[in-house]
C-alpha cells in the first residue's frame, strides 16, 4: 500500500501565483487547472480561477492550491463551515490535509476510520477526476481530502 499526505492550501484569487512561487523555488512539475477547464462557462467570475493546482518536486515536496471560489467569506460563517455546492468546496479554512491513495478499497478503509465522529462534506465515491473522491472534517476540526489517484495524476 502507498499513501501520500499532501498540504492543500486554500486561496482567495492568488493560487496561480503562490503555486508559481512555490514552483520557483522548489522546482520540479506545476499543474494548474481553472473552474473554466472543468466547464464553467469563461465569462463567469470565478472561471479563470484555480480550481486544482499543484507543485510536485521529485525529492518529494508537493504542494495543492486552489482558489475558493466566490467573494472572501460569501456564505461562510465559522472556520468549520466547509461544504460542497454545485461541484465547488466553499471553506474560510486556509489549509486541507489531503491523503491519496492507489485503490479505491484501500482509501475506503482509512475513510471509514477518520469518519468516525466526523461531518462528512462530501461522502467518499466516484468523481470526475478520480475513480474516487470523499471530503470530511474530523472531530478535531481538521478537513481532510481523500481520494484515488487517477492513473494520469502521477504522470
Amino acid at each position: 500500500m502507498s499513501i501520500t499526505t499532501t498540504a492543500h492550501l486554500n486561496f482567495r484569487g492568488d493560487a496561480r501565483e503562490a503555486l508559481e512561487f512555490y514552483h520557483s523555488v522548489f522546482g520540479g512539475e506545476i499543474t494548474v487547472n481553472t473552474y473554466g477547464d472543468f466547464g464553467m462557462p469563461k465569462g463567469l467570475p470565478d472561471a479563470d480561477k484555480v480550481v486544482w493546482g499543484q507543485v510536485a518536486a521529485a525529492d518529494g515536496f508537493r504542494v495543492m492550491a486552489y482558489d475558493v471560489p466566490g467573494p472572501a467569506g460569501a456564505a461562510i460563517t465559522s472556520a468549520s463551515d466547509t461544504r460542497r455546492e454545485n461541484g465547488m468546496t466553499l471553506t474560510r479554512e486556509p489549509f486541507f490535509l489531503s491523503v491519496r491513495g492507489e485503490t479505491v478499497e484501500e482509501v475506503g478503509v482509512l475513510w471509514q476510520k477518520l469518519a468516525a465522529g466526523a461531518t462528512v462534506v462530501e461522502a467518499y465515491g466516484p468523481a470526475q477526476w478520480a475513480p474516487a473522491f470523499g471530503m470530511l472534517t474530523d472531530r478535531f476540526g481538521i478537513t481532510w481530502i481523500l481520494d484515488v489517484a487517477a492513473r494520469y495524476a502521477d504522470g
